[in-house]
């Protein structure tokens, strides 16, 4: 399932982010992890979620953003929960793009079974509604 915590800079996005990913660790028998740009969060995260700091793999676009979702998911499959911060800087603000994005997460059977939540620093009205068809708004 995806979710997305959509609003501008400010909102709360990512304290959001951080009391979902901590509950998560607190709830699930299997793995949590967030990925971030940077590491902003390294001291709020609970230890026991698998923090990724996307610059260090390089991770630019969405077709490369892709297939490291893909590839963390092949590499153990006791993941349960994905989070991440910063999707727009990730993978571009180009909304198109990102919608054929989380179209193709959502098609992927290695990842449907998770639970994956995506900031967006965007309001809802700025974002395709197409979105809205593959995403829950938490």
């Amino acid at each position: 399932m995806i979710s997305l915590i959509t609003g501008r800079k400010g909102s709360g996005k990512t304290k959001k982010l951080i009391e979902l990913t901590n509950a998560a660790v607190e709830s699930t028998k299997g793995n949590v992890i967030c990925i971030e740009q940077g590491t902003q969060l390294r001291t709020n995260i609970n230890y026991r979620a698998r923090l990724i700091d996307s610059n260090e793999y390089k991770i630019k676009g969405y077709e490369v953003f892709f297939g490291f979702l893909a590839g963390i998911s092949a590499g153990d499959n006791d993941i349960t929960d994905i989070f991440i911060d910063a999707t727009l800087r990730i993978g571009g603000r180009n909304y198109d793009d990102l919608c054929k994005f989380l179209g193709d997460i959502d098609e992927l059977d290695a990842l449907k079974d998770k639970n994956i939540v995506f900031t967006i620093s965007a309001d809802d009205e700025e974002l395709p509604k197409e979105i809205f068809d593959i995403c829950k708004k938490l």
